[in-house]
């Protein structure tokens, strides 16, 4: 239930729109989270979690086996992580090889194969997939790459909504996974400030993830039980957007920040953190969002306060936030994945 295999379900089910034959290749989820189109094949090597280390051979025989048995013209990596387990796999057999970056170059998420998997990435795809421009900076200036680095944001999983959401509850609504990357206990420092001030407003934090228990002792410790509710993970996004009238990310860093884009889309003003590449490139400050220091209690519940007393502020935001989520629609942003899929080789070297 995470952003990257939301948006392979997005991409594969418009590229399948389009009369692509799409296989999904599961490592080991031998069902989507996320609805397919009937079209689309969808298989998992393993029926369960492998020790990578030790199953790693099978799994580069499973990869290339999947290859040659539904003849696969192009791959796409949906990590450049697995760039360790495709690479390998496919020797001699001619595919095109698209790796996607879906977290920002200077994080590692804690494994330090990342960085090699990246420069095998960047030497060996013909083409590697980033979400922003300021990350494709980035690969360029580091590695210096052979693959072509193509930025390609993620679209809105949904149709832009015909109309913006009413904004009549008294909703802040924050979304993602219960880890510490999304800063979450900084959002509930936050939120005890804003709930001395500003009386009958929730917090509704949608996500799950292993930092539940340290989220709901914290909830317990600012004595906001009835202020805050972790609802789980939500479903059916849109009504989430739909009830609530101020969006907050406070994460401390993010690959692309797709939330955001949702929640612009239907018209809620932001209050977001500065990360260095998704927020800091997809909003514009003061403009369609307010953007404060990452870490910063303080700042995100002065933010809030202000999107919650300033009805005008709030409008104004709103409004040109949903002007800019209508730029990432996704039946363009299918198209672009559609002539990446039909890119030739670029010409050896003389």
């Amino acid at each position: 239930m995470a952003g990257a295999e939301r948006m392979t379900a997005t991409v594969a089910n418009a590229l399948a729109g389009l009369g692509h034959n799409v296989t999904i290749l599961s490592l080991w989820d031998t069902a989507s989270q996320f609805a397919l189109d009937p079209r689309i094949r969808h298989e998992a090597l393993f029926a369960q979690r492998p020790s990578f280390k030790r199953a790693y051979l099978a799994t580069v025989a499973g990869i290339r086996r999947h290859c040659r048995v539904h003849q696969i013209d192009v791959l796409v990596q949906v990590d450049t992580m697995l760039a360790l387990f495709v690479l390998p796999a496919t020797i001699g057999l001619g595919i095109h090889h698209i790796a996607w970056e879906h977290c920002h170059f200077d994080e590692d998420l804690g494994k330090p194969a990342r960085k090699l998997a990246r420069r095998l990435a960047a030497r060996f795809c013909r083409q590697v997939v980033v979400l922003t421009e300021r990350d494709r900076q980035r690969w360029r200036e580091a590695l210096r790459p052979r693959s072509d680095i193509v930025c390609l944001p993620n679209p809105l999983p949904f149709p832009m909504p015909a109309a913006p959401a009413q904004r009549e509850q008294k909703t802040v609504l924050a979304m993602g996974r219960l880890v510490a990357a999304k800063g979450f206990d900084v959002l509930l420092h936050a939120w005890q400030k804003v709930a001395a001030q500003v009386p009958g407003w929730q917090l509704v934090i949608h996500g799950e993830g292993e930092e539940r228990p340290a989220l709901t002792a914290l909830i317990a410790e600012l004595r906001l039980q009835d202020r805050v509710s972790l609802p789980g993970i939500c479903h059916e996004p849109e009504q989430a957007y739909g009830r609530a009238s101020v969006f907050c990310l406070s994460s401390r860093y993010e690959g692309f920040g797709l939330v955001l884009i949702e929640a612009m889309a239907f018209g809620l003003p932001i209050v977001s953190t500065d990360c260095e590449t998704g927020p800091r490139e997809l909003l514009t400050p003061g403009q369609d969002a307010l953007v404060v220091a990452t870490g910063s209690a303080d700042a995100l519940a002065q933010a809030l306060l202000t999107v919650i007393r300033d009805p005008a502020t709030a409008a104004r935001l709103a409004e040109a936030g949903r002007r800019k989520a209508a730029g990432f629609a996704l039946e363009r942003i299918a198209l672009q994945w559609d002539a990446l899929t039909k890119t030739p080789p670029a010409p050896a070297a003389p």
